[in-house]
């Protein structure tokens, strides 16, 4: 194995690299001005064939450093399966999917499914039938796929483990291993991975043969100048509510709260929907469904404050995060830099705010050490309340029964809204199509209004039915 040295690689354009003119003009079309960190270092010996070992963490760009060295060996004409994509998570799979779809549009009628668990099996089964060049899933469900001969790796090139330490965190080992068998020997395997917990040495003697390591330190892929950071020196009975207290000081527009237990997270949700917060919890104990409608509301504008735990967090990109709170101080310096490299992305300013007790002011100094800087104290009698009154979120989400399976699309409810129901477009938000339901964000103070007059009206010539999720969720529980 051969480590490239620990150093940010220098800003290097994609014509440099052996890609097609047609793939170059997309890449320029969708706003891919020059090679991150990762992708400089990773694309030149990934597009020689090389395996890879490579530790990037999510927003680094490492999707597209993967998707463009597949897409390289790929023969649309053939209409087999000769790509195949481990994620973690439903959610990271989804905007896998979405971003390789993108830059596969400089060839021709290139087909990638997505395969995860929590979805029926037998749409998946139908959409293999019909051939798939690159499928992107969870390991599990991709086993299943295999052990009912659904899915065929005899023609795959590449085989890709994304978040592989977060999957054997989860305990894919055994899964992935198992999937890996029924591949070709002769592939090229690339894996990405944030940090190197030691299962990851094991895996990678298993599945790659003679990788290049591509380690960049966690300053390096961060931009921590973008990044605004500020300390808080916290009692054990001040932590929930002083991070209230920063809500209603900085005003945020969204927010994520990392704690480091799921009853934290339950807790401190508790705390802040009493104050009048529009904030959900996000953790492992959560049910597919669930987790899937507060991130759908987080990352349309519908709440304001993520409680996250960082396992559950792991592999969301949310566009648009004002703000980091460390509730609990994570006791890996690495994961503090992960935590707060998700704000100050695409030239904005970050904030990161963290909650320090006395019993964690050695972590706060592994932190200062890794990232070479100090970071500046503030005391919670600094903060005040903004005018403004309560914190709300911009917008609220409206649940339509009926989805993909309905032949429902997203420009169909934009049509009913601004159509027949007379409202703007700049009142309506992100519209989120699932199986069976529909979600769309609209403006906060139309939200009533929308649902009457949706209700009133047709949606593709029928009624439907819809309702505000914040009133269903609160009817279930």
């Amino acid at each position: 194995m051969h480590a490239s040295p620990d150093k940010l690689a220098a800003p290097r354009a994609f014509a440099q690299l052996p890609l097609s003119a047609a793939m170059l003009a997309n890449l320029a079309q969708l706003g891919y001005a020059e090679m991150t960190p990762i992708q400089a270092a990773s694309l030149p010996p990934a597009l020689q064939g090389r395996d890879l070992i490579a530790q990037a963490q999510t927003g680094s760009g490492k999707t597209a450093a993967f998707a463009l060295a597949l897409l390289s060996k790929l023969d649309s004409a053939d209409k087999g399966l000769q790509a195949l994509v481990l994620c973690p998570t439903r959610e990271l799979a989804d905007q896998v999917t979405q971003e390789i779809r993108r830059l596969a549009r400089a060839e021709e009628n290139v087909k990638v499914l997505t395969l995860c668990g929590g979805s029926p099996m037998r749409p998946q089964i139908e959409s293999l039938q019909f051939g798939c060049h690159i499928a992107v899933g969870t390991p599990g469900r991709l086993l299943d796929h295999l052990e009912r001969d659904t899915l065929d790796l005899s023609g795959l090139k590449t085989l890709v483990l994304d978040e592989a330490d977060r999957m054997l965190d989860m305990g894919f080992f055994d899964d992935i291993a198992a999937v890996a068998k029924r591949a070709p020997k002769q592939r090229q395997t690339l894996l990405f991975s944030a940090t190197y917990p030691e299962g990851i040495a094991k895996l990678a003697a298993q599945l790659l043969r003679d990788p290049l390591e591509v380690k960049l330190s966690a300053a390096a892929t961060q931009s921590p100048a973008q990044i605004r950071q500020i300390a808080f020196e916290v009692t054990e009975n001040q932590r929930l509510h002083a991070v209230a207290q920063l809500l209603q000081h900085y005003r945020p527009a969204s927010t994520i709260a990392f704690c480091n237990t799921k009853q934290q997270c339950r807790d401190l949700v508790e705390v802040l929907q009493a104050q009048g917060f529009v904030a959900m919890a996000l953790h492992g104990d959560l049910e597919q469904r669930d987790r899937d409608q507060v991130l759908i509301q987080f990352a349309n504008r519908s709440c304001s404050v993520l409680v996250a735990t960082d396992v559950a967090a792991r592999g969301l990109d949310i566009a648009q995060l004002e703000c980091v709170i460390n509730v609990e101080v994570t006791p890996d310096a690495e994961v503090h830099v992960h935590r707060i490299g998700r704000t100050g992305r695409a030239g904005a300013e970050g904030l990161a705010l963290s909650l320090v007790s006395m019993d964690e002011m050695g972590r706060i100094g592994r932190i200062e050490q890794l990232q070479g800087q100090v970071l500046p104290w503030q005391g919670l009698d600094t903060l005040t309340v903004a005018p403004g009154g309560p914190l709300l979120p911009p917008m609220d989400t409206l649940q339509i029964l009926g989805g993909r399976k309905d032949k429902i699309r997203p420009g169909d409810v934009l049509g009913a809204l601004t159509g027949e129901a007379g409202f703007t477009a700049a009142e309506i938000g992100k519209i989120n199509v699932t199986d069976f339901h529909t979600y769309v964000a609209v403006a906060r103070g139309i939200a009533r209004e929308a649902v009457k007059r949706l209700s009133l009206g047709k949606l593709k010539g029928r009624k439907v039915k819809v309702r505000r999720l914040a009133d269903l969720i609160a009817g279930e529980e």
